[in-house]
């Protein structure tokens, strides 16, 4: 499994080939950033390894608290954090209904406080409206931290292929050499049962 600082250069280094598959997609320069913004977060803030005690978990801050229901529920690198789509789609709405927790504190702060007067109808109407005016926007955002999810499978798939390639290839000298032995050992033991049988 790759470390975290090698997911953070795979991530950097990836970018550009994102930007221009991004545009090329959306025609639209304002979703390309949207997109390369996404693929940011979810390869450095928002990854699959906010299941463990990672380096993105530590780039929550004084926030990383709220992971940690998370990460004591979710075997690393279970389907459900390291897997494609799943996995992104599980830290979406993880963080939805903490975003949705801090938002409904707010306001009914404010409601007391006679700064505004919003109803729980109110709020629905409101995410909804923003939900169907902008879609293109969220669509951008959400595909963007697939993205860089996606960078990190990658990089942990490879990396373990090729531990798995390389041991394949030692053991086999290591049974070799083992059967070797093995045989050295056996053939004394007949010299010495040939010798013994001489002696009787």
């Amino acid at each position: 499994m790759s470390s975290g600082r090698t997911h953070d250069r795979i991530t950097l280094w990836t970018l550009p080939l994102v930007v221009l598959v991004a545009f090329r997609i959306t025609l639209d320069g304002w979703l390309t950033v949207v997109v390369c913004l996404g693929f940011l977060l979810g390869g450095w803030v928002l990854g699959p390894d906010l299941d463990i005690h990672s380096v993105q978990y530590k780039r929550w801050g004084w926030l990383r608290w709220i992971w940690l229901p998370y990460r004591g529920s979710m075997r690393h690198r279970s389907r459900w954090s390291h897997g494609p789509i799943i996995g992104t789609t599980v830290r979406v709405l993880y963080v939805s209904v903490w975003l949705a927790l801090a938002g409904l504190v707010v306001v009914d702060v404010l409601n007391h406080a006679g700064r505004t007067a919003l109803t729980w109808g109110d709020l629905l109407r409101g995410i909804g409206w923003g939900m169907q005016t902008y879609w293109p926007w969220w669509l951008a955002l959400v595909a963007g931290l697939e993205l860089g999810a996606l960078s990190h499978y990658g990089a942990d798939w490879l990396s373990s292929r090729t531990k798995r390639r390389k041991r394949r290839t030692v053991n086999p000298r290591a049974k070799g050499r083992g059967q070797r032995a093995k045989g050295r050992g056996q053939k004394a033991k007949g010299r010495r049962q040939r010798a013994k049988g001489k002696r009787h």
